[in-house]
């Protein structure tokens, strides 16, 4: 049984603590030289929490060279699948695991731990020039996507709309993205109209928007921080009136119901490799100085601080 996606899984919230992987601004762990380490760290999954990955694993790697960090975009599903074929060491994910994968990995003979990297405000964006659709309620969200939607044009979302076409842009079902926004806004998983541009690549979906003077779309709150210049954000009214992501609309839950934690899982049988280890200490301590940067909203110092003491139970026995 799913849970409620406009609320964090009980193990999230057990959890709420975080590895925003990878450091940043000098040093792996204090205890190893700078070059002490070798060896390889290998990342697969969301293309929303890729921004976050790639830029502590470059940070990373600059404090310990002998390391070779690499992160992949195949999407939440794509890199769940590699995760518990054992082919990656850490799996990040922008909805929780599903119970399917959950036994995927037991299958396999695959443990791990889930633990939470960030917050993030999923965000509906249209073209720079769109100077009408400000604010967007969920119902007209849900019948722009919904299976067989009868959305063809702009006024059929809104009578004073122009009479034009909608090109919508969203992520590809491999996207946990998709996941959660056909949970959050249709109320079933999976359940999306499929005559619209797809692509597990965000940076392909803010390509589309811009280009098409009518189109639509929606992706991490990040995508659009970086080409806030090139699109148009759009309000949400869930019921209570519109509401933008922004870092206080997200901690608080106001930007309802499209706030959501991010993740990253860790195989406990990498977590015995020194690489490994290091690399999510590094990560725990420059947790909420390498999040903001990229665009998603941190947890706080003592929530990292709490993943070491994780991280100290899975690594004892090593």
């Amino acid at each position: 049984m799913r849970d409620d996606p406009s609320r964090p899984t009980p193990r999230t919230l057990a959890l709420l603590l975080v590895l925003p992987l990878l450091g940043a601004c000098g040093g792996g762990d204090s205890n190893l030289g700078e070059d002490a380490l070798s060896g390889s760290v290998a990342i697969d999954g969301s293309s929303t929490v890729f921004p976050i990955m790639e830029a502590l694993a470059e940070e990373f790697q600059i404090a310990n060279r002998g390391v070779r960090v690499t992160v992949g975009i195949s999407g939440t599903g794509g890199g769940f699948k590699r995760f518990c074929a054992g082919e990656t060491d850490l799996s990040d994910a922008s909805r929780p695991i599903r119970d399917s994968e959950v036994e995927e990995c037991e299958a396999a003979g695959v443990e791990f731990t889930e633990f939470p990297v960030a917050w993030d405000g999923l965000s509906i964006i249209v073209n720079s020039t769109n100077d009408f659709a400000t604010c967007l309620t969920t119902d007209e969200l849900r019948r722009m996507w919904e299976p067989g939607s009868a959305v063809r044009t702009w006024r059929d979302v809104r009578s004073e709309f122009p009479d034009e076409p909608i090109k919508l842009y969203g992520p590809g079902t491999d996207s946990g993205t998709f996941d959660y926004f056909t949970e959050a806004i249709l109320g079933e998983h999976g359940a999306s109209r499929a005559d619209y541009q797809a692509s597990e690549d965000d940076n392909v979906l803010v390509q589309g928007v811009t280009g098409d003077r009518y189109a639509l779309g929606y992706f991490g709150y990040a995508y659009y921080a970086e080409n806030s210049d090139r699109l148009r954000l759009v309000q949400v009214d869930s019921g209570s009136g519109c509401v933008a992501p922004t870092q206080e609309t997200i901690e608080d839950g106001s930007y309802s119901p499209l706030s959501r934690p991010l993740f990253v899982y860790l195989s406990h049988e990498s977590a015995r490799r020194s690489e490994v280890d290091s690399f999510l200490r590094f990560a725990f301590s420059h947790g909420p100085d390498l999040i903001a940067p990229t665009g998603y909203i941190p947890l706080t110092e003592a929530q990292y601080g709490e993943q070491v003491s994780i991280l100290d139970t899975l690594t004892e026995s090593r």
